[in-house]
């Protein structure tokens, strides 16, 4: 079995040990709503220099957890990111599929051609004192029962 196999196995161990004795502590605040008015309000979040057996325990498993994360990334910088040594390059399930030559696409014209429009001819302004110009009116007017 390889060594970095058997690190890792050992890593989500320890990772699952801690999860199980996290959850099994009580919180520091478990009887914050009974010490108010108590009389036990230096209790209220614990006592300073006792450590039962599982936070000790949580505390050397956090110091070996963060010991493999450092030590697996220190593996993964040296090693190309590579955690397992490979036989050969090709390996994986498109390790038998034939190489597609690169299709290249032929450039772009420099240059297109548009059409050149004429310019419209430029409407001549209004005499002076000529009346204004009207909309002309709606060729079917509404009919006589629509109420319009």
């Amino acid at each position: 079995m390889n060594l970095i196999v058997l690190a890792t196995v050992v890593y989500v161990l320890v990772a699952i040990a801690m999860i199980v004795l996290i959850l099994m502590q009580r919180g520091a605040g478990a009887q914050a709503g009974s010490g108010f008015g108590g009389g036990a309000s230096a209790t209220v979040f614990g006592a300073s220099g006792s450590a039962n057996f599982l936070s000790k325990s949580t505390k050397w498993l956090a110091v070996v957890f963060f010991a493999m994360s450092l030590g697996m990334a220190w593996y993964a910088s040296r090693h190309g990111g590579r955690l397992l040594p490979a036989q050969s390059d090709d390996v994986g399930v498109m390790a038998g599929a034939a190489e597609v030559p690169s299709v290249e696409t032929a450039p772009a014209p420099a240059e297109t051609t548009v059409p050149a429009v004429a310019p419209a001819e430029p409407v001549p302004p209004a005499a002076e004192g000529a009346p204004p110009v009207s909309q002309p009116a709606a060729e079917n007017p509404p009919p006589a029962g629509s109420g319009a």
